[in-house]
């Protein structure tokens, strides 16, 4: 197993926002973890990656990191993409897409070649402000930034967050692709169809703690995963209807 994280607490003084949570990802897998808003995604998500405090273990590619700072955790392929995607808009698109480079050693220009190839409207802005971008081009500067850091599991938090509906098919069509490329991602998303569609495994979070996990396929025709939105005494309704998931 790529991840093996048991029993991760999170407190921010009284809140207790991670409940003994314990979530596992294989390489090459792509596991989602979905709840509604205050359920405790982004802290798990902060607690693997080390920048918020947090008792359990993290087994990482086979190595207890429990103790590991966030950039040693980085550098050990531990990478995160941030909601909000928190791009430097005063600095130019390469400026912005070498910052992921920062713990490397070697010359990164082959692998940012590679990645202009891919996103030819980056490569275009390249020497401009990051400013200039549209959302859409700003989250995948973001994943950009992330993939120079050569990461074995990449965590994405709300990606698809303000994008429109054409933008949100392509950056899951992205998702995929690098996932075929043998990248493991963990999938934190609001989007609950179309994490579902994408991921073969699945986390609900409730009130910080996981109230269902299984496969995606087995989560989606779930009910408690209505419930882990609506509350247990709202109507039933497919839960590939819940309202608020896309974003027009």
């Amino acid at each position: 197993m790529l991840l093996d994280a048991t029993e991760l607490d999170v407190r921010y003084g009284r809140n207790h926002a991670v409940k003994a949570v314990s979530v596992g990802l294989d390489q090459g897998e792509i596991v989602t973890v979905l709840g509604a808003n205050g359920a405790g995604k982004s802290s798990l998500l902060k607690a693997l990656l080390g920048t918020v405090r947090a008792d359990g273990t993290v087994l990482f590619d086979g190595t207890d990191i429990s103790g590991w700072s966030a950039p040693r955790r980085v550098r050990a392929g531990l990478v995160m993409v941030p909601e909000g995607r928190q791009i430097f808009v005063s600095l130019t698109v390469h400026e912005n897409l070498l910052m992921g480079a920062w713990c490397r050693s070697d010359d990164p220009e082959p692998e940012t070649e590679a990645i202009y190839e891919r996103f030819p409207n980056l490569a275009e802005r390249r020497h401009l402000p990051a400013s200039v971008l549209s959302g859409g081009e700003q989250q995948m500067l973001a994943i950009s930034r992330a993939l120079l850091a050569r990461p074995k599991l990449m965590m994405l938090d709300e990606p698809s967050l303000g994008l429109s509906p054409i933008l949100v098919k392509q950056l899951f069509e992205l998702i995929r692709d690098l996932n075929r490329d043998g990248l493991a991602i963990m999938l934190v998303e609001q989007n609950t169809r179309m994490a579902l569609a994408t991921a073969q495994r699945g986390y609900v979070l409730e009130l910080g703690s996981v109230v269902l996990k299984g496969r995606a396929s087995e989560i989606s025709g779930d009910a408690r995963l209505e419930d882990a939105y609506l509350g247990g005494n709202a109507d039933r309704a497919s839960p590939r209807s819940i309202p608020g998931k896309e974003i027009e």
